[in-house]
């Protein structure tokens, strides 16, 4: 992290199986979010959204913090990072601990102690925790309390939604941004869907019920959302490169000119593209040929149908009382002709695309797009705990002078 002025520096880096993004934020006194440095290289090391060529992995998160640094006008140190995979897994926990035998105000220490006692979970030697994220409290019997500090009571229950991920996996990962010279923040492995969620979502979606489903190039993330928090995430190893390899399976083109064809001609809904309507394509001969964008779009339709059908057996697997009011889909596939309407159709369910929503800055209007909700989430997840991690200093730094001074007071 690096000082400007009196502002603060966040970063962060989304490593896909497609690119990896690169976006570096200030937050001013006004607490407003500015987008000031953008850096996009291809990616080449990693499958799925797991380091498979640490060598390859390195050389893109260089090129896109290189550029990313241009654009800002100063060099980056530190970065919060975009974690995704197969290897994801996530379990809801709960924690309980007594305060006092008779009431006593809950206090910032207790709330931690009770997530600690909510980490006590048996897991394999494997895997590490990534997150321990709080979802509601219970005070003294009392349900659905969302912040305990400062209420009177004598036993503190909270529910937590764990998130874990193969330890290996997340060592190269670490590897890999530590080897392109940058640090990765404390804490600072960020679950991908709930990065994007930071930067798609509204609270009332959160409130009602809402699935989050981000299609990055080599899987899906899903989180599910209600009374405003997180108690549902996984992923599923499907995401658009598939429907690029289809594509290039069925006419015979390059990876590169697949994805051209998916990107400027592609389409869910195969009804919606007339019969009649060609376009021009090289195959992987050099040949010029005129295909059916109907065909193209009977190619995609199969494999869109096939992933939201995973994604509604993931929904059928919820608590019964897990209800949803809606599903915003997000990612760079999702912008994708017709998606909505398959996913509507599958799923049964009101769905919308979701953008990032940076607050200002001159480069709002280049990530407007849903190809960087995680990047763009990053920026806000770190702006958060970094602002958080100052604010809980402070109130450390404001005890240990009470203290020194009724020390002295009195001896």
């Amino acid at each position: 992290m690096v000082a400007v002025k009196k502002h603060m520096i966040v970063s962060g880096l989304d490593v896909g199986t497609t690119k990896v993004c690169c976006l570096i934020g200030e937050i001013g006194n006004d607490g407003n979010l500015e987008i000031i440095g953008k850096g996009i290289a291809p990616s080449h090391g990693v499958k799925k959204g797991v380091v498979v060529d640490i060598a390859e992995t390195v050389k893109s998160i260089q090129l896109a913090a290189q550029e990313a640094e241009r654009g800002a006008g100063f060099k980056l140190h530190s970065v919060f990072v975009g974690v995704t995979g197969e290897h994801i897994s996530s379990i809801n926990s709960h924690g309980v601990i007594t305060l006092a035998h008779e009431p006593k105000e809950v206090v910032e220490d207790d709330v931690r102690r009770a997530v600690e006692a909510a980490k006590v979970v048996s897991l394999p030697a494997e895997r590490e925790v990534i997150h321990v994220i709080p979802r509601g409290f219970t005070l003294d019997g009392q349900n659905g309390v969302k912040n305990p500090v400062g209420m009177l009571g004598m036993r503190l229950e909270v529910n937590t939604h764990i998130v874990t991920g193969m330890g290996t996996f997340l060592h190269n990962l670490t590897k890999c941004v530590e080897t392109a010279g940058l640090e990765i923040e404390e804490n600072g492995l960020v679950l991908e869907p709930l990065a994007s969620s930071l930067s798609v979502l509204n609270e009332a979606e959160k409130e009602l019920g809402i699935l989050l489903i981000d299609i990055g190039g080599g899987t899906t993330d899903l989180a599910v959302f209600r009374n405003r928090h997180i108690f549902h995430s996984s992923v599923i190893p499907v995401g658009g490169n598939h429907v690029t390899y289809d594509l290039a399976v069925a006419f015979r083109l390059s990876p590169e000119e697949a994805e051209r064809v998916k990107v400027s001609y592609g389409s869910a809904v195969p009804s919606q593209i007339s019969e009649e309507d060609k376009i021009e394509v090289t195959t992987l001969s050099g040949m010029k040929e005129s295909i059916s964008r109907r065909q193209v779009a009977e190619t995609i339709a199969p494999r869109m149908e096939e992933l939201f059908a995973l994604i509604k057996r993931e929904i059928e697997q919820l608590p019964k009382d897990s209800s949803l009011a809606g599903v915003t889909i997000t990612g760079g596939t999702s912008l994708l002709p017709g998606i909505s309407d398959v996913a509507a159709e599958i799923l049964k369910f009101p769905v919308r695309v979701g953008y990032p929503q940076p607050s200002t800055g001159t480069l709002n209007d280049a990530i407007h797009n849903p190809a960087y909700s995680t990047g763009v989430g990053l920026v806000i997840y770190g702006a958060k705990s970094l602002q958080n991690r100052r604010l809980y200093r402070r109130r450390e730094t404001f005890l240990a002078k009470a203290f020194r001074s009724l020390f002295r007071e009195f001896f």
